[in-house]
């Protein structure tokens, strides 16, 4: 018997049960679907984390109040913490003493409503700070201008924000020129920052930065300082640039040990490893589940195909008495078995480039190429090995056993 003539064989038997066939081909469908999507959530997911932090760069430090711990000794010691000043940022950018850093921007952080007309929008970062914030943040503009350090010292009205705010406020219409209530303090917009993004549930865009004395003199008062934005010089100096800080603020403040300390640094390059790591496992948990799915698939190719020989058994019977070999029929049903997956791994590929297209749970999947070769290529192979019992089973028949089956 040829090999046409067996896959000529094996096709006539799959469509003898076209619902059968279809539905098995669904669970491989969904199976090798649910890897790619899965997959490419997780992948998505991870990007979106390491764009965030991207945003303010691997060779930037955050220096925040508090100096974090719980329990008696962390509220014991909370009465006696120094807050972050102006002062603390100054000596932070002194070049003799932190030649490692590059510039320092304090930072102010409020709560605030911000009007125009009917139209209202409560941002999400109502930053105070100065100039040098926008290079330490990777903050740009795509319309108007920076406020400059001369709206700093002459604590001018004036504001930077985002698109979300911008289309919030002023929908449609140039912001720029254009004045706004926020805390029922008047600013005018000098500047439309460049669209971010979101990440997760926080908008990048949701956004206002006005000049720091200007926070100070009308909304805040002169309290503490939320945090201290630090640059480093490159990427490769920022551990140094986390220690020479440390180090400044360390004997400004008293600090004899670092259960003692009144401040806590965030080194963006640690925080990217850690998010990225956090990303792998969760995009492998993921891959994982898809898998479970697959292999479920599997085992639906093996009870269909159980049936099949069952329901076959007399035809198996007439084929070998009449001279057709074991090879034939184990082969036949192979072929059936790998028709199955291979025709559910394309539908699933083609299912999961489609679905992959859509934002999931707020993340916008991307991709894994290797994925779609592997969840074919598994696809397959599962379609080959749990194939293979059933197949071996239908040639192991005796002719005279398969003809006396009814």
């Amino acid at each position: 018997m040829s090999v046409f003539e067996i896959i000529r064989f094996a096709i006539r038997g799959l469509f003898t049960n076209r619902l059968r066939t279809a539905l098995t081909t669904l669970g491989i469908m969904i199976g090798v679907a649910s890897v790619i999507i899965l997959l490419a959530v997780g992948n998505g997911s991870s990007k979106a984390i390491q764009a965030s932090l991207d945003r303010l760069g691997t060779n930037s430090l955050q220096v925040r109040s508090g100096g974090g711990g719980f329990g008696p000794r962390a509220r014991a010691s909370a009465s006696s913490q120094k807050p972050l000043t102006i002062l603390d940022t100054v000596a932070l950018a002194d070049k003799t003493q932190a030649p490692d850093i590059k510039q320092v921007a304090p930072i102010v952080s409020t709560n605030g409503t911000c009007v125009v007309g009917a139209n209202t929008s409560t941002p999400s970062t109502f930053y105070g700070t100065w100039p040098a914030y926008y290079e330490a943040s990777n903050t740009s503009i795509q319309k108007g201008s920076y406020f400059t350090n001369d709206d700093v010292t002459n604590a001018r009205r004036v504001a930077l924000i985002g698109q979300t705010t911008a289309t919030a406020l002023f929908g449609t219409s140039n912001p720029i020129g254009q004045t706004m209530r926020c805390s029922g303090i008047e600013f005018t917009v000098i500047g439309l920052t460049s669209v971010k993004g979101a990440s997760g549930f926080q908008d990048g865009d949701s956004l206002v930065l006005i000049p720091i004395t200007t926070m100070e003199n009308t909304i805040t008062g002169n309290q503490a300082l939320s945090s201290i934005l630090v640059e480093a010089t490159k990427s490769t100096t920022t551990t140094a640039a986390q220690s020479e800080l440390t180090t400044i603020l360390d004997a400004r403040h008293g600090i004899t040990g670092r259960k003692t300390a009144d401040f806590s640094v965030f080194n963006q390059a640690s925080l990217l490893t850690t998010a990225s790591t956090s990303s792998q496992t969760f995009t492998t948990l993921l891959g994982m589940v898809a898998a479970i799915s697959l292999l479920v698939g599997g085992i639906g190719i093996t009870n269909i195909m159980l049936v099949t020989v069952i329901e076959r058994t007399r035809e198996i019977g007439i084929r070998k008495a009449i001279g057709a070999p074991k090879a034939a029929i184990l082969t036949q049903f192979l072929i059936e078995a790998t028709i199955l997956s291979l025709l559910g791994g394309a539908l699933g590929v083609v299912a999961g480039l489609i679905g992959s297209h859509f934002t999931i749970a707020g993340t916008k999947p991307v991709i894994v190429p290797a994925s779609v070769f592997l969840a074919f290529g598994v696809s397959i192979l599962i379609g080959v090995f749990f194939g293979g019992y059933p197949a071996s089973r239908a040639a192991s028949l005796r002719p005279i056993e398969a003809l006396r089956y009814e």
